[in-house]
């Protein structure tokens, strides 16, 4: 299953699925559609695609379709629902997944022994901190759970290489 998932098609149709779902999200509900516009929940999606992927070369593989169909999916779907959406936003987003492949190389690096790994992986947890403070005018409840499974997976959590 891992291995289904785990591969460039899979995280394309899953970036499609969550696209789609993050934007009905925001259109029926207030709470999930708040947490799945924000930054945080997308860095700690792409942090647990890049560490349990089998390699850096595989992690910068997996993230860039998972981000272009998610980006792709949720601009397509606020099109056709006539939804509000800004051309900065749409760059910004762009932005981002055009680089994911840069951070998922990062984020997969945070799993090996020493101590520019656990540097890599602080400035991911402060990045998304800072992120929710900075970008989404400040930190929320689900802020606090999204940093603290970031901590868990960056430090803790093993995986297997």
């Amino acid at each position: 299953m891992k291995k289904t998932i785990l591969h460039p098609v899979g995280m394309l149709v899953c970036g499609f699925t969550l696209g789609v779902l993050s934007r009905i999200l925001d259109l029926y509900t207030e709470n999930w559609g708040n947490v799945f516009s924000q930054l945080a929940i997308w860095i700690l999606l792409g942090v647990l695609i890049s560490i349990y992927s089998p390699s850096k070369g595989a992690a910068m593989a997996n993230i860039l379709p998972f981000c272009l169909g998610m980006l792709l999916t949720y601009y397509g779907t606020a099109m056709l629902t006539n939804g509000v959406y800004s051309r900065i936003y749409i760059a910004g987003w762009t932005v981002f997944a055009l680089c994911s492949p840069l951070f998922a190389c990062f984020a997969w690096i945070t799993k090996e022994k020493g101590l520019f790994p656990k540097i890599i992986g602080a400035g991911i947890v402060l990045v998304s901190a800072l992120s929710s403070i900075l970008l989404f005018d400040g930190f929320r409840f689900y802020d606090w759970i999204i940093d603290g499974l970031l901590i868990y997976f960056l430090f803790f959590a093993r995986v297997e290489r």
